[in-house]
């Protein structure tokens, strides 16, 4: 019953907007100029956002790091300085010759990754000698002697 109350008060409400042509999307006048709706936003004081230099981007997701460009990642930085690495074993043998080098097992021709100040060199393993072992990054030769007790 009340539904049926709610349908009937609906259908004569419409009716009698109908009736006396107070349509709500027509009622602007045509000879009056459209009026521009107030601004809710003030736009004298636009907010901004600059990055500082050399600073991570706040939008960026939590622990994300964007890659590193060959270019200005790795010719960039401080030299090599052989205190740096620790030569605990060399192994020679007729083909081929292994260090261990920061408790690593590497062979000639190897890449590895020396992680300082929060970025990442290609170091690659040059030559290993008897007692020696001779690291290259871009141009720079670092010579570490074999550590013994």
């Amino acid at each position: 019953m009340k539904m049926f109350s709610l349908i009937i008060g609906l259908v004569v409400l419409a009716t009698c907007n109908v009736r006396a042509g107070t349509d709500p999307a027509t009622t602007e006048k045509k000879d009056a100029a459209p009026a521009t709706a107030p601004s809710l936003v003030d736009e004298k004081n636009k907010s901004t956002f600059t990055m500082p230099e050399n600073e991570r981007n706040p939008f960026w997701p939590i622990g994300w790091k964007p890659p590193l460009s060959k270019a200005g990642s790795d010719t960039a930085g401080p030299a090599l300085s052989p205190s740096i690495f620790l030569v605990s074993s060399i192994a020679l043998s007729q083909g081929e010759h292994f260090a261990i080098i920061n408790g690593k097992v590497m062979k000639e021709g190897e890449q590895f990754g020396l992680q300082m100040g929060g970025q990442t060199y290609q170091i690659t393993v040059k030559a290993i000698e008897d007692g020696q072992v001779i690291l290259q990054r871009h141009d720079q030769e670092v010579v570490v002697t074999l550590r013994r007790k």
